[in-house]
Order: structure tokens, then sequence, then C-alpha cells
């Protein structure tokens, strides 16, 4: 395979990702760090850190933006429900911070 048809694969996967993501609202960040070790907010940080290395300006609420299909706050509002006290003794347990 030759590598622009892997790019284009690879944005492929990417795109349909992230419409999983957003279609699956019912699904928190601390679900996804927990079971994952990655979360929507890590996907907007690694798209804004390869805009960065690209030379282009993306500040942190336009990738965001781009990964949630709206205002991240707006999310939130919508979509983000309070932590139980399950998830976040899973988070302590499992997240290691570093990056």
């Amino acid at each position: 395979m030759d590598s622009k048809t892997e790019t284009e694969l690879e944005a492929a996967a990417f795109r349909r990702l992230v419409e999983h993501l957003r279609e699956r609202s019912d699904v928190q960040n601390i679900d996804l760090m927990n079971l994952a070790g990655f979360c929507r907010n890590c996907l907007s940080r690694w798209y804004q850190e390869a805009a960065s290395e690209r030379g282009l300006a993306l500040d942190k609420e336009q990738a965001r933006e781009i990964v949630y299909g709206m205002p991240y706050e707006e999310w939130r509002a919508k979509h983000q429900t309070e932590a139980t006290a399950e998830q976040k003794a899973a988070f302590a347990k499992s997240h290691v911070h570093g990056g």
C-alpha cells in the first residue's frame, strides 16, 4: 500500500472514530479513560498537537469542537454527568499523569 492511500485510510478511520464518539454521548470521558486510557479530550489534544507540529494555529477549544462536534461547554451541559464514586476510584487507581 502506498503512503497516500495509507494516510487516506487513517483519516477515514479517524473520522469514523470521531463520528462514533459523537453518537455515543452516553459514554462519559471518565469511562473511556478508565477502560481505554484516553478520552475525547485526549483525542482533541492529539489533534491540536498534530496541527502545531505542522505550524498550524489551533487552540484547545477549536480542537475540542472538532472532536465534540460543538463547543466543549455545550457538550458538557448536554451530556456530561457527575462521575460516580466507583468511576472516580477506578480513575484514581488506573490513571497515570504524565501527558
